[in-house]
Parts: structure tokens; C-alpha cells; sequence
């Protein structure tokens, strides 16, 4: 015969200020990796452009390292390994944000490459038949056309970054799963715990994902 579990969320309430702690912190490195990852995509994406080499050999190391590794197994090496290499401490809070927005990045770049590289070719030896120089070209008819299609491989990138700020809880980095580990560690509740803290999450990429859906019907029909 079986056991039958009692839930109870009632307990909950008590550590309700942990949660909203977690949730604030998820959501502080989501949008600081995401910033971040911003700019390292724009710089690394824009410099792939570039025919040399010796330029991209690099970069394409970069992208590929991040790109083709856990996420998980990024954050504990740069937290546990990489102070060893370089000799520095490295609080788990910035070996978090560190690999978060290098990660991201990595995938931001080809998503600015991917863009750019997409518009025709035609209009690139167009502008420059009269005389536009390559950067003027690339800022005034390239970028404006190619960030329309960014926009969607964008929004899904950032909304699976929510998601994959919850692995920095492994280097006791207090985000939300994190405070939900302290609290089961406490009660004993995993059950409701890890259901509330997934419900949370839930609720928040949830409309995102609604969100960002919406967005890419919108340009598909202005196209």
C-alpha cells in the first residue's frame, strides 16, 4: 500500500522574502549577462566580418569554445579552475556574471553575423558603386535592415538565458533555485519547494515566450 503525501504550501509564506531575494537576483544576472553579452556579441560579431584571418581564427575559437561546451561545465571551471591559472580569487558571484555574459555573447555574435551576412549582396557593391565607404554602408543600410531579423533569434536567446541563470545555483550563487535549496534544507519540503520555485519560473518565461511569438508573426506579416 502506498503512502500518500500531504501537501502543504502554507510553510511557504514564512520564506517568501528569500524567494523574492532569488527572484530578484535571477533576474539581476539575466539582464546584466544580457547587457553585457550585448556588447561582447556586437564587438565579436562585427569584427567576424572582417576577411582576415588571422582575426577570426580567435574569435571562431571563442564562439565555438562556448558555443559547444556546457554552460554548467563553463561556470564551475571558471570558478574553481581558472583562479588557479591566473592566480586571483574569483568571487562565485562574478564567475557567474562572467561566464553567463560570455556565453550569451558567444551566441549573440553569430546572431549579429547571421544578420548581417543575410542582406544581399547586391546592396553592399550597390553602395559602394557610389562611393560609400564600407563602414557608412554597413551603420546607414546594412544594420538596419539585418536588426529586423535579429529580433526573434534575439528574444529566444535571452528568454533561454532566464533559464540558464538558474545553473550558477551550483557555485552558491544566491538565485532563486538556490534560496529554494536553503528552504527545502530547512523544512524538509522539497516537493512544494522546487514546485513553487518551477511555478515561479513558469510564470515568468511563460509570457516571454508568448511575447516574443507575437513579435516574430508581427515581422513575418511586414514582410
Amino acid at each position: 500500500m502506498g503512502v500518500t503525501y500531504t501537501w502543504d504550501f502554507s510553510f511557504l509564506w514564512m520564506y517568501r522574502w528569500l524567494l523574492a531575494v532569488g527572484l530578484g537576483v535571477t533576474l539581476l544576472y539575466t539582464v546584466g549577462s544580457i547587457l553585457a553579452g550585448l556588447v561582447i556579441g556586437l564587438v565579436v560579431g562585427l569584427m567576424r566580418l572582417s576577411r582576415s584571418w588571422l582575426l577570426n581564427a580567435p574569435l571562431i575559437a571563442y564562439i565555438e569554445a562556448f558555443r559547444c561546451t556546457p554552460l554548467l561545465v563553463q561556470i564551475i571551471w571558471f570558478y574553481y579552475a581558472f583562479p588557479v591559472l591566473v592566480g586571483i580569487d574569483m568571487p562565485a558571484s562574478v564567475a557567474g556574471m562572467l561566464v553567463l555574459s560570455l556565453y550569451t555573447g558567444a551566441f549573440y555574435a553569430e546572431i549579429f553575423r547571421g544578420g548581417v551576412i543575410s542582406i544581399e549582396r547586391g546592396q553592399w557593391d550597390a553602395a559602394r558603386a557610389i562611393g560609400m565607404r564600407r563602414a557608412q554602408v554597413l551603420r546607414t543600410i546594412i544594420l538596419p535592415q539585418a536588426v529586423k531579423r535579429m529580433i526573434p533569434p534575439f528574444m529566444n536567446q535571452s528568454i533561454i538565458q532566464l533559464k540558464n541563470t538558474s545553473l550558477v545555483s551550483t557555485i552558491a550563487v544566491s538565485d532563486l533555485l538556490y534560496q529554494g535549496t536553503l528552504i527545502t534544507s530547512a523544512t524538509y519540503r522539497p516537493l512544494e519547494t522546487y514546485t513553487t520555485v518551477a511555478v515561479i519560473y513558469f510564470a515568468i518565461l511563460f509570457p516571454l515566450t508568448l511575447a516574443a511569438q507575437a513579435v516574430e508573426r508581427r515581422l513575418q506579416r511586414s514582410d
